[in-house]
């Protein structure tokens, strides 16, 4: 800054008031027009002595304004986002920011201000925007005063997404823009990435996105490459895409919650970076409304807990049927009076078996009802996916049993002939205390408070996990994996009692909701799972298990880095831990057999989808403030001149800094026109030349 005095105007302080001097001067006036009249000598002498006496009655002053000349602003804007990060980018941009400084610093009359720019940061958010630096000159400029602004200089790769959303009729009111672009000429690259991908798709039915491959800065044909397609880490397939053409892909989501869809291309020779060959979607999966059979082999008080508890459910279609009389009985009963409607058997069992996602035999019995055949057909359905729940009752130990039919193959217990009828209280094992099915399963209550049921078929147990005992510690609740598909076992037809609230009750209803999730392979419900959430700013790793073995998870971080991390063990199955996050982009854990996948932020962000240094964006905008452009790789920068702001602001050579010239005042000084001896010098100056001229 600098200190300066300037003359600002002349202003008055009358010796008398002006109720005086004004008649005062009138009178002089007269007199003076007298003389004139009368011809009298000396009239001008006459004329300057009666108005310097009424010049000097209005006492003359001058204002004199104390200015400080205020330093101008240079803004300098430093790209620092995710392309900044490539080759010898960051190099660039310190040895740039470094001889921008200097050079600035030899102006005492400027200030430099700088800003970066850095890519989001909040690594959690879902934010895809770019580089947005003229927002960021747009914040800068809210806080300066623009009429001080000298320049604003940025120094990045060109890529600048908010480039062509600018006003450039009003762009250059706050002073050129001055660019010095990293990177090198002529940069080439190749990106992969997802034109179409839904958010949401059904589990199981096929979802198509399309995604495309873009080749920059290559010429000529265009070429055929191949791009490899995973699902959650796992490769399900490679195909064939065609540079610049926008390709079709079908997938089917296996399971519920998120599916990450990852495409990897192949990278061309001599690209700048292989980041951009990766495209992540995620997509997650939803369940259609479930169908679900049950046929419940004769009427029973128990009967209506099932129907309820799955009509309740209104992503649920029910399908129920309650066998009332088998075929062979003949009684003389009319036709139309045995049933209501003709049991769809075919329909059911052969032609739309595969269409339910949950069979469930309730208390049914071999009756004749169901040939050989259709019960082959459900072991095939299981076999390939299906899920099979009995809910036993005293039938299922009798030659009438399930067991004794083709179905033998995939029920996990097998009937001994004993059927206890005894009170005993339901409990969960060690195993179910650790399966997500029955762990923590309360209803409210603790174990030790569940109503007591008052039957039991006794089964050994030929493969599946035990989840619950009942009388004798016999089992009660067997869940199996059968090929493909899974089965569930409960040796009772007693769970009616809890519905109904007996000696307290207890979770009829959550127990065979679990199970019925379970059956249909819901992720939360699996008993060895590994799952990865996010928890403020870092990743939340859980293992469930019913195995106490502890192994270590590898986590492969975004940028194919490895890490490792050894769980512990927090009761009830689960094991836990944590690591801090660091960066974006997809995390893929393992352990054993055990896979998982979680996205942090923003998978493909704009700002990665074309990295090669450009002055395309920003030539416009420069061009229309008067700036100018610099590659770093063209060698020196141009030096910097202080211009005037209606002047040429920049050339191939150098660089103008607008001087604004603005100031401000720090008080005034007032100071008389003459001094007071200086104006009797003069008034005696002029009644010496009046006498002189009368005596001539």
């Amino acid at each position: 800054m600098n200190d300066m005095q300037f003359m600002s105007a002349l202003t008055f302080a009358p010796h008398i008031s002006l109720g005086v001097l004004v008649p005062l001067g009138v009178f002089a006036t007269l007199l003076l027009a007298y003389a004139y009249w009368q011809n009298a000598k000396a009239l001008v002498y006459r004329a300057l002595l009666l108005g310097g006496l009424f010049f000097g009655l209005l006492g003359p002053s001058i204002i004199s304004e104390n200015r400080t000349y205020l330093n101008d602003i240079v803004l300098l804007i430093v790209d620092e986002t995710t392309s900044q990060t490539i080759g010898d980018r960051p190099q660039q941009i310190q040895q740039a920011e470094i001889a921008l400084t200097e050079k600035l610093r030899q102006f005492k009359d400027i200030d430099v201000q700088i800003v970066s720019v850095k890519s989001d940061a909040d690594l959690l958010s879902k934010n895809p925007d770019g580089t947005h630096l003229f927002k960021a000159r747009d914040a800068a400029l809210d806080a300066l005063p623009n009429e001080r602004i000298a320049a604003t200089i940025m120094i990045t790769d060109g890529q600048i997404h908010d480039a062509k959303s600018q006003n450039l009729e009003t762009i250059s009111a706050a002073g050129p823009i001055h660019s010095i672009i990293t990177g090198e000429k002529g940069e080439i690259d190749r990106v992969i990435a997802f034109d179409i991908a839904p958010s949401y798709a059904i589990i199981n039915k096929p979802v198509k996105v399309k995604f495309q491959v873009r080749d920059y800065g290559v010429s000529g044909k265009k070429q055929s490459v191949v791009v490899t397609v995973q699902l959650d880490g796992e490769i399900i397939k490679r195909t064939v895409a065609i540079t610049g053409q926008q390709r079709e892909l079908e997938l089917d989501i296996p399971h519920g919650g998120a599916n990450h869809v990852i495409l990897e291309v192949d990278p061309l020779p001599g690209e700048i970076s292989s980041e951009n060959n990766i495209a992540v979607a995620t997509i997650n999966g939803v369940r259609d409304r479930l169908k679900v059979l049950l046929i419940s082999g004769e009427p029973h008080i128990g009967e209506r807990g099932w129907r309820n508890i799955l009509k309740s459910d209104p992503s649920v279609d029910l399908i129920h049927f309650t066998i009332l009389r088998p075929p062979e009985k003949q009684d003389g009963t009319p036709l139309k009076e045995l049933s209501l409607i003709p049991f769809p058997i075919i329909e059911l069992f052969e032609q739309k078996l595969n269409d339910f996602d949950l069979i469930v035999f309730d208390r049914y019995r071999k009756r004749g009802v169901l040939s050989t055949r259709y019960l082959n057909n459900i072991v095939n359905y299981v076999e390939n996916g299906g899920a099979l729940l009995e809910a036993a009752g005293p039938s299922f130990a009798s030659p009438l049993s399930l067991y004794a039919t083709p179905l033998a193959v995939v029920l996990p217990g097998s009937p001994t002939g004993t059927v206890f009828e005894k009170p005993y209280q339901p409990k969960l094992n060690d195993l179910g205390q650790k399966h997500p099915v029955t762990r923590s399963l309360n209803g409210g209550l603790s174990q030790t408070q569940w109503g007591r049921w008052f039957r039991l078929i006794d089964t050994n147990i030929k493969s599946g996990t035990t989840l619950m005992t009942g009388a004798e510690d016999r089992p009660l609740l067997v869940l199996n994996r059968q090929g493909r598909g899974r089965v569930a076992q409960l040796m009772s037809d007693h769970a009616w009692l809890w519905g109904r609230g007996f000696e307290g009750g207890g979770p009829q209803a959550e127990l065979f909701r679990r199970i019925a999730h379970w059956l249909m392979k819901e992720p939360e419900l699996e008993e060895e799972h590994l799952t990865a959430r996010l928890s403020g700013r870092n990743l939340l790793i859980t293992r469930q298990s019913l195995s106490s073995s502890n192994e270590p998870v590898q986590i492969t971080l975004p940028g194919n880095t490895t890490t490792e991390i050894s769980l512990t063990d927090i009761g009830e199955g689960l094991q836990s831990g944590s690591i801090p996050i660091t960066v974006r982009g997809l995390y893929k854990l393992r352990s054993d057999a055990l896979a998982a996948t979680i996205a942090v932020g923003s998978i493909n962000p704009v700002e990665e989808q074309n990295i090669r240094a450009t002055d395309a964006l920003l030539k416009p905008v420069v061009d229309k403030s008067r700036g100018g452009i610099h590659w770093i790789s063209d060698g020196d920068q141009p030096s910097f001149l202080r211009t005037s702001p209606s002047s040429q602001q920049a050339s191939p050579l150098w660089w103008g800094l607008r001087a604004n010239k603005q100031y401000q005042i720090n008080g005034y000084t007032l100071a008389p026109l003459f001094p007071p001896y200086l104006a009797v010098f003069i008034l005696m100056g002029i009644c010496c030349l009046l006498w002189w001229k009368e005596g001539r």
